[in-house]
């Protein structure tokens, strides 16, 4: 919510989608969570709906960088593994770590030469000028992939446990039928 505030258009549909979104994924995995009692089947459908709420989430952060000409951080970006290593647990975390990762910046190099000044070297001068939008946007992206690695595992063992022990009804019809002393 703090992104779309400062980024994007509060009255902008793009604005409410990608509240919405990140509200329905956090939603989601807590509603999952709380039906993991009494429903497998409903747990496993609610966690999967998070995980397409945070994709949503994803594709909308990635159209925000393109169509601002902002880098998207490659994979082995370091900044990447610095955020996660950080471990965030709040915004305030997040955007402290945005606000260094702004301060180290190093300024375009103004010693250069016309004559020793490539193409490629103004690309990578222009690729250090980090802004807060690009920083922030790609700081999302780091998180949500994240959060969407824990929920695929998740997915991944729940499904694995609702396929060898059944759901809610069924392991209860075992107890009955044990209790019974039924053979059918």
């Amino acid at each position: 919510m703090r992104f779309c505030d400062r980024y994007i258009g509060k009255r902008s549909r793009t604005h409410d989608q990608m509240v919405q979104a990140a509200r329905s994924g956090v939603q989601n995995i807590a509603e999952g969570s709380q039906a993991a009692g009494t429903s497998k089947k409903t747990e496993l459908k609610l966690t999967n709906v998070a995980r397409a709420s945070l994709e949503e989430l994803r594709l909308d952060y990635e159209d925000f960088l393109r169509q601002r000409a902002l880098p998207l951080w490659d994979r082995r970006d370091p900044r990447r593994d610095s955020l996660v290593a950080r471990r965030c647990t709040s915004a305030d975390c997040v955007a402290q770590w945005a606000k260094e990762q702004h301060q180290n910046v190093k300024p375009p190099s103004t010693a250069s030469t016309k004559s020793t000044m490539s193409t490629e070297s103004t690309l990578s001068t222009k690729s250090t000028q980090s802004t807060y939008p690009e920083i922030a946007a790609n700081a999302a992206l780091v998180l949500i992939a994240v959060a969407c690695s824990l929920l695929d595992r998740q997915l991944a063992s729940l499904a694995a446990a609702f396929e060898r022990e059944g759901g809610f009804t069924e392991r209860l019809y075992r107890v009955r039928k044990n209790a019974r002393g039924d053979s059918r």
